[in-house]
C-alpha cells in the first residue's frame, strides 16, 4: 500500500485487529495498552501453559505478576491464529531471535498489515537494525515497518502510570494510524518519520544504562550519572547522524527520554545488570541478579561497537562497556580509561 490519506487510515483502523508476537513483559504490556485503547488484541505466547493462564486467569505471572489483564486479550501459541486478519503486528521477541521467528511467520503475515518493532538492538551477524531485519526476513517494503520506542518501563506502563512513546515510520499515515490505535488513556503516542533515529536511540541506550549501573554499583553519585547520560547521548547522536538519522530525534522521547528512564530506574534490567558488575560481580552473577536473563545491552555493546567502527564513529562509553562485557576489562580500569582520554572541547 502506498501513502494514503491519514484520516482515512485512522477511521479504518479505529478498533484495529492487533497481533502481539511475544508475551514477555513489554509485549504483554503493549497487548494491554492496545486492548485498553479499544482494539481487538491477540497475544502469541511460546508456551501453552502461559497462554492458558492469560486466557483463564487474565494475568502473566512470569513477567507481570499480580497485574490483571483485560479479559478481551486472546492468547494463543499458534502464530497463524494470532496473525489472522491483523491490521497491526507487533514483534516483541528478543532482537537476536527476530530474524529466525520472522522467517517462520512471514508467510502468515497479512498482506497490508503494518509491522511494528519493539525490539531494541542491533543484529550481531549482520549489524542490521531491527527494521532492516524485518524488511529482509519478511520481504516487505520499508514503508510498512514502524518502530515503537520511548521511556517505556513495562511495569510502570502496565500499572497505568502516564507515559509517552514515539511511533516512527517512513509512511507518516501509517505512523498516525498506529498512534491512534495505541492511544490508551494513560499512554500518549507521538509520531516521527525518523526510523533510524528511533532505533539507534533505543538500541544504544541499553549500553549507556549498563555504564550507569556500573557507576552506581561502585557507589558513584549524581554528577557521574549525569556525565555518563549526557556524554552517552552525544555518542549515540554521532552514530545516528552518521547513519542518516535526524539529530533532533535524540533530544526527544526516543532519544533523551528513553535514555534517562533506562539509565535511572531500578526497573531497568540493563542498569541492574551493570550495578551488579560494578559491585564486583561476574557476568554469571549479574545474569542471576536479572532473573537469569542477559541484559540486551551486553549483546548490543558488541554489535554497536562494531557498527560504530564500521561507520568510523567514536563511541568511548560503548567501547568501555564492550571491554567489560566481552574483553575482561575491570570496571575500575574502565573508569580510569574513560577519565584519562585526551582532553577536548565539548
Amino acid at each position: 500500500m502506498g501513502k494514503v490519506d491519514a484520516v482515512e487510515l485512522i477511521v479504518r483502523w479505529h478498533m484495529a485487529n492487533v497481533a502481539v508476537m511475544g508475551a514477555g513483559s513489554w509485549g504483554t504490556t503493549l497487548a494491554k495498552v492496545f486492548a485498553d485503547a479499544g482494539n481487538d488484541v491477540s497475544l502469541w505466547a511460546r508456551r501453552e501453559e502461559l497462554a492458558n493462564t492469560i486466557n483463564t486467569r487474565h494475568e502473566n505471572p512470569d513477567y507481570l505478576p499480580e497485574l490483571l489483564l483485560p479479559e478481551s486479550i486472546r492468547a494463543t501459541t499458534e502464530p497463524a491464529a494470532a496473525l489472522e486478519a491483523a491490521d497491526i503486528v507487533i514483534f516483541g521477541v528478543p532482537s537476536q531471535t527476530l530474524r529466525g521467528n520472522l522467517e517462520k511467520w512471514a508467510p502468515l503475515l497479512p498482506e497490508d498489515a503494518t509491522l511494528v518493532s519493539i525490539s531494541k538492538g542491533v543484529e550481531k551477524a549482520t549489524l542490521n537494525l531491527m527494521s532492516e531485519v524485518i524488511a529482509d526476513a519478511a520481504g516487505v517494503s520499508t514503508g510498512r515497518i514502524a518502530v515503537l520506542s520511548g521511556p517505556n518501563l513495562a511495569k510502570e506502563v502496565a500499572q497505568e502510570q502516564p507515559a509517552a512513546t514515539v511511533i516512527a515510520c517512513s509512511d507518516a499515515a501509517r505512523a498516525e494510524a498506529v498512534q491512534h490505535a495505541a492511544a490508551a488513556p494513560y499512554f500518549r503516542p507521538y509520531t516521527n518519520t525518523d526510523v533510524i533515529g528511533a532505533e539507534i536511540g533505543g538500541a544504544c541506550k541499553n549500553v549507556i544504562a549498563l555504564a550507569c549501573g556500573m557507576a552506581a554499583g561502585k557507589g558513584l553519585g549524581n554528577n557521574t550519572m549525569a556525565t555518563i547520560i549526557t556524554r552517552g547521548l552525544a555518542e549515540i547522536t554521532r552514530l545516528g547522524v552518521k547513519l542518516g538519522a535526524d539529530p533532533f530525534t535524540f533530544s526527544g522521547l526516543a532519544g533523551m527520554g528513553d535514555l534517562v528512564a533506562t539509565c535511572s530506574s531500578t526497573l531497568s534490567r540493563n542498569r541492574t545488570f551493570g550495578y551488579r558488575l560494578g559491585q564486583g560481580g561476574t557476568l554469571e552473577e549479574a545474569t542471576a541478579a536479572t532473573n537469569g536473563q542477559v541484559a540486551e545491552g551486553v549483546i548490543s555493546s558488541d554489535s554497536i561497537f562494531r557498527l560504530a567502527q564500521r561507520a568510523g564513529v567514536e563511541m568511548p562509553i560503548t567501547q568501555a562497556v564492550y571491554g567489560v562485557c566481552h574483553r575482561g576489562v575491570t570496571v575500575d580500569d574502565m573508569i580510569v580509561a574513560l577519565m584519562g582520554r585526551t582532553k577536548k572541547a565539548e
